[in-house]
This record gives structure tokens, C-alpha cells and sequence, in this order.
């Protein structure tokens, strides 16, 4: 994109920064999902998405200049920059995670055993005219209830939907993202698109030390989507605490990395061709700047200083909050599973992490037999009325949302 093509003109930076982050999300969502099905459709769609980004930068940048005229304003608007850069290294990550499909730096099939157990998937798929899902709404199809799978993002005519509500209307040639588990993926796509989902081909890991490289870049990968989670998080509610998360997160991630690459240079000596081993550097490089980008965009609250109230209302206005609780004694959730009580199903809200007492470990991603013990904290991610709904099941009134 030449810079020259961008010109100044009167944008909301609310509404500007909202987009980055959903945008942002949505990217790392993506370009994981190009390299778990080696699709170069997918990776195509994270450069055209990678683009859009840095018009949003510009666009934010320049109303930020505009609007800093005294040092005072300066200093305020600071820590806004901040976000508006680190969104941005985080678009430039994965737009090099998925250049190592497009450009075909190869990786070894461990990974693409390993990827399809760490998230869930995400699939693209067109809206055939035909579908009984063309014309109706999101809540008209009430996918999420019945199926448990979501959609994420719309491109229609090539302008992007990255929040798509209850109200969003599926009309024909949309192409939609579907994230969620295999099972409900083959009903829905074939609802939507007319054919069959065709999962990706997993093959059979064959060295240890490779598989224990893949461990280590798949738990950086989790731990570094959920620190930019909890940093838009610290940043809207102007937490200190949830900041000190982000770095604690960072810094294992770091340490991951370091892991991370022992495994793959012992690995190197056993493997037939060395150079396939590019593509998992590659990923892992750009997944340690995904981590260091969270640190970025909550370093203001770090170092003490007031969240600029146009960064809290566009994170407020994207698609979903991110709320933590801590599990009370005697809570309808203190020694249950996630699945026992049907979380997910009966809040709206999606938790993505807990963090076990005492500064314990991190269970990232958990699933409906996750057990929760008193004094465990979630993270999830979903609505405010879902939230407060959570909030009574776990005991806790004063998340830190509130």
C-alpha cells in the first residue's frame, strides 16, 4: 500500500480503534487457520485484511496529530499511539504467518497434527443463494445455541463485518468465518455453502523432540492470543492487576520460545530436510511478537498511566469485553466442571483461561471437563449481560469489569 493513497480526513479515532482491535483478533484468528489447512484462500484474505490495517493506522495516527495541541494533550495521547502501534505489529505478525503458506516455507506435519487439539477451527465458506441461511439473521438461524459454532467475520463485496450481531442479516456470496469444533462445522457449512466441509488431512507425528517443539509454539500461540485478550481487558477497565497478567504471560511466552527452539535445533540433527523446519520459526517468531504487541498495548496502565477515555469507549464498542471473575467459596461453579454447569450454553460467555490459585498455573482454553476449585480465576470473553450472568454463578460481584 503506498502511504500516499491515505489522506487526511475527519474520523472518529473511537470508532477507528474499535476496527484495529476486532480486526487485529480476527488476523490471528486467520492466519492460524491458513496454516492448519494450508490454504493460501485464507492466507489471501489475512494480506487483504493486513492492508486494511494500515489505513486504520494512518487514519488513527494522523486524527491523533491533529488532535495533540498542547504538551498536555501530547502526553495524554501517548499511550494511544501505543495502541495504534502494537495493533498494528500484531497485523504484521500475522500477515508473516501467512506468508509461510502463500510463499510455501513448508512446515513439518507435526504441526498441523498439534494445531487442530490447541483452538478451535476456523473455516471459510461461501453462502450459497440457495441456503436456507440466505436472508436470516444471526439470531433468525440461532447457530452458536444449536451448533456451537459462531460466526466471526463477514466480508461482503470486499468491505469487512468483523462484529456481527444477532441482527446481522446472511445474504448471498457472503463470504463468512466460521469458527467452532469439527462436529458442528459439517452441519453448518453444508447448511451454508451447499457442499461438504472437507476437514484437513492430519497426519501421524513421528519425532519426539519435533512433537515437543510443537507443544512449546502451540502453548505460545494460546498464551499469546490470550495476552492480547487480557490486555484490551487491562485497558478498558484500567487494571493494573490484569496488566501484570499480561506480563507475566509475555514473559512465558519468552520462555517458550527459548524451550521452543532447543527442541527444534535437537530435532533438526533427525529430520530429513532441515530447511522444512523454516516455516516453524517463522511461527514462532511471529507469535513472540504477537505477546510482545499485548505488553505494548497495556504498558500506559503498567507504568501508572490514565487510560485515555477514546481508547476505553472503542474497546468497549468492539464486539466482545473481556471480563475476569474469581470462583467463590460455596459458588454454584467452586468444584464443578465447565461442562457440569453448562457455561457456555447458559451465560453466552466463553471462558478462555484459568488461572489456578496463588499466582498458579494457566489452564489455556479450557474445556467443559475443566474443574474449577474456589479462589480459581477465569478469563472469558463475551457480553456484559453474559458476563453478569457469570459473575452470579461464580460468586464474584466485583470482577474487574465492573
Amino acid at each position: 500500500m503506498d502511504p500516499g493513497d491515505v489522506e487526511y480526513e475527519p474520523v472518529s479515532v473511537k470508532a477507528v480503534l474499535a476496527e484495529m482491535k476486532d480486526t487485529a483478533e480476527l488476523l490471528i484468528d486467520l492466519s492460524y487457520s491458513a496454516v492448519l489447512h494450508g490454504s493460501d484462500d485464507i492466507a489471501e484474505e489475512v494480506l487483504a485484511l493486513e492492508e486494511r490495517m494500515d489505513v486504520l493506522q494512518l487514519q488513527a495516527r494522523m486524527s491523533l496529530l491533529m488532535a495533540a495541541r498542547t504538551p498536555d494533550d501530547a502526553e495524554a495521547l501517548a499511550p494511544v499511539l501505543g495502541v495504534v502501534g502494537a495493533a498494528e505489529k500484531i497485523s504484521d505478525a500475522a500477515g508473516d504467518i501467512a506468508k509461510i503458506v502463500l510463499e510455501d516455507i513448508g512446515l513439518p506435519d507435526a504441526m498441523r497434527a498439534a494445531l487442530p487439539e490447541a483452538v478451535e477451527t476456523v473455516v471459510r465458506g461461501t453462502v450459497a443463494s440457495d441456503s436456507p441461511y440466505t436472508g436470516q439473521t444471526l439470531a433468525d438461524i440461532n447457530m452458536e445455541t444449536e451448533t456451537g459454532v459462531r460466526v466471526i467475520a463477514i466480508r461482503r463485496q470486499g468491505d469487512w463485518i468483523t462484529n456481527p450481531d444477532h441482527e446481522t442479516i446472511l445474504e448471498a456470496n457472503d463470504v463468512v468465518l466460521l469458527r467452532g469444533l469439527e462436529e458442528g462445522l459439517n452441519t453448518v457449512f453444508h447448511e451454508m455453502a451447499g457442499v461438504p466441509y472437507e476437514p484437513p488431512a492430519i497426519p501421524e507425528p513421528t519425532i519426539e523432540d519435533l512433537e515437543r517443539a510443537v507443544d512449546s509454539i502451540v502453548l505460545m500461540k494460546n498464551m499469546s492470543e490470550l495476552a492480547v485478550d487480557l490486555a484490551y481487558g487491562a485497558v478498558l477497565f484500567d487494571s493494573e492487576g490484569v496488566a501484570e497478567e499480561v506480563s507475566e504471560l509475555e514473559a512465558e511466552v519468552d520462555a517458550l520460545e527459548s524451550r521452543f527452539e532447543a527442541w527444534t535445533l535437537r530435532a533438526a540433527s533427525r529430520v530429513e530436510d532441515p530447511i522444512s523446519l523454516r516455516g516453524l520459526m517463522h511461527l514462532a517468531g511471529a507469535t513472540e511478537v504477537i505477546s510482545d504487541a499485548a505488553l505494548e498495548i497495556s504498558e500506559g496502565v503498567l507504568r501508572g498511566l490514565d487510560t485515555h477515555p477514546v481508547v476505553a469507549a472503542a474497546v468497549e464498542e468492539s464486539d466482545e469485553i473481556i471480563a475476569r471473575f474469581t470462583v467463590g467459596q460455596g459458588s454454584q461453579l467452586a468444584n464443578a466442571t465447565l461442562g457440569d454447569k453448562m457455561v457456555r450454553t447458559e451465560t453466552g460467555m466463553r471462558v478462555i483461561a484459568v488461572r489456578r490459585p496463588d499466582g498458579g498455573e494457566w489452564v489455556v482454553s479450557p474445556g467443559p471437563t475443566t474443574r474449577l476449585s474456589p479462589d480459581d480465576v477465569i478469563i472469558a470473553k463475551g457480553t456484559r449481560a453474559a458476563a453478569e450472568q457469570l459473575s452470579e454463578l461464580a460468586g464474584d460481584a466485583q470482577s474487574f469489569h465492573e
